[in-house]
């Protein structure tokens, strides 16, 4: 009876939280669980202790879905360490969409209409945007938590569990049915999730390099995951639509909401820019690709652009890349993906924002359009302060590393951008920081992974709200 005062007394506090604080401390909940389990005997392969730090670092990238490990995953961890791994990472995928909701039930025997109207604004399902995307059906379901949680959960699993028989195809002949069954799914899920975290090697996917269903299988998981689930939605919607009135031609990207079309055009620009510059960057290097065939090339030049948006796999050695490849990747790590997804990242909409932005600027347009829609100058603020916040947290963490540690700006701008992106891409840097630098990272990952659904609430919370007292006279000050 005393254990159960307790928790309800706990449960008493955290009700007074704002739901900012909630999610915040609900993953800090999971990463410090994750850690505890991490550090017993049972979860290392040669069956000690291992240290909190690297412990706490495991479960952070775990949890934030990043993939910067302090120990390698493959050798360093048991089956149980592993397992552990795995059921973080997934409730890490699920975090940004299902974390906060799952928090409000645990905590809460009712959700407040005013914390209904906090999540949708802040993962953009207010009155507009769901009623641009989605159907009835949906709209029934994100109304109501449970459904929409449940329609997440399955699509996640549909196509976690399409990855998973795609990769047995290789793992199975490879390393037999149950540890083939195993890395399938292993994989599937870290992949779709954006973590990026392997248990096959040191050296992630570069035996695959030349694979071409390994590589597109994973790339399929990290684009799906990373576009978002609204987009998913919206797609089959429009799908359905077609099928049913049998009209195809100029129908589908048309029926799309504005927010599916900024998602998807951003996404397969990003990812084309990416190829082909990885392909002309690299082409000649010797240290990546210049002795691998032109198909191997374009595998390879594929799956750099689609890793650092923010999975973490790779199949070629990061600190062997040419400055160019290394520039373009750190942009391709900042843009990250989608909302509402799993990945990282400032997300596609918000620089496809500022760019429309410049472009209405340039042509002197009073309003910023894109895809004949008028976008609101709440959501270009929005845009802009999230960059701002990130670019500013950005450099205080590189600040901040190159105080504490030995190593050069090249590998420490590199592996802060993956921290705060949660890419998991490495510069072989990670495991040789001191226990300062692996708190810096593991702030930053936690920053990285909390920060856009705290600032969205934030931000959100404040919608439609009308600025009370004397408004204040208006004036210009010079820009540029």
């Amino acid at each position: 009876m005393k254990g159960l005062h307790s928790i309800r007394k706990i449960a008493d506090i955290f009700s007074g939280f704002s739901t900012t604080r909630k999610i915040a401390l609900g993953f800090a909940t999971v990463i410090l669980a994750g850690a505890i389990l991490l550090t017993l005997p049972i979860s290392s392969s040669t069956g000690e202790s291992t240290s909190f730090i690297d412990a706490l670092f495991t479960a952070t990238t775990s949890v934030c879905v990043t993939g910067l490990v302090t120990v390698v995953t493959a050798t360093h961890w048991s089956l149980f360490g592993h397992i552990v791994i795995l059921i973080l990472i997934q409730l890490g995928g699920f975090g940004v969409i299902c974390c906060g909701i799952w928090i409000l039930q645990l905590l809460r025997r009712k959700i407040h209409l005013k914390d209904r109207k906090m999540i949708q604004e802040s993962y953009g399902l207010d009155g507009e945007i769901a009623g641009d995307v989605v159907n009835k059906d949906i709209k029934k379901n994100i109304s109501n938590y449970d459904g929409l949680v449940k329609r997440i959960v399955r699509g996640t699993f549909i196509i976690e569990g399409i990855g998973a028989m795609l990769l047995a195809v290789r793992f199975i002949p490879q390393f037999g049915p149950a540890k083939g069954i195993w890395y399938s799914i292993f994989h599937a899920v870290s992949a779709f999730c954006n973590a990026g975290i392997d248990v096959l090697s040191e050296v992630s996917l570069m035996e695959y390099k030349g694979d071409a269903l390994v590589n597109l299988t994973i790339c399929f998981l990290i684009i799906t995951g990373g576009i978002g689930f609204i987009v998913w939605w919206d797609v089959v919607r429009v799908i359905k639509q077609a099928i049913a009135q049998r009209k195809y031609k100029n129908m589908l990207f048309k029926r799309l909401s504005l927010h599916s079309k900024v998602a998807i055009t951003t996404t397969i620009v990003l990812i084309i820019i990416g190829t082909v510059g990885i392909f002309c960057f690299e082409y000649s290097n010797e240290k990546t690709m210049a002795n691998e065939s032109v198909g191997t090339k374009l595998l390879m030049s594929l799956f750099q652009s689609v890793t650092p948006r923010t999975a973490g796999y790779f199949t070629m050695l990061q600190e062997n890349m040419t400055s160019p490849s290394y520039l373009l990747t750190i942009i391709l790590m900042l843009i990250g993906g989608s909302p509402m997804g799993t990945a990282g990242g400032m997300k596609t909409t918000t620089i496809a924002m500022v760019i429309f932005c410049i472009v209405g600027v340039v042509k002197g347009k009073k309003d910023i359009e894109a895809f004949g829609r008028r976008i609101s100058s709440e959501n270009i603020r929005m845009g802009i302060t999230v960059i701002a916040i990130s670019l500013m947290t950005l450099v205080l963490g590189v600040m901040l590393l190159l105080v504490v540690e030995p190593f050069g700006i090249r590998p420490i701008v590199y592996e802060t951008v993956s921290a705060i992106a949660t890419v998991g891409l490495g510069y072989g840097m990670t495991p040789y920081l001191t226990a300062t630098g692996k708190l810096v990272l593991i702030l930053l990952m936690y920053i990285g992974r909390t920060g856009p659904i705290t600032m969205a609430m934030v931000f959100g919370s404040r919608q439609g709200k009308e600025q009370k007292g004397v408004q204040l006279a208006e004036k210009k000050i010079i820009i540029g």
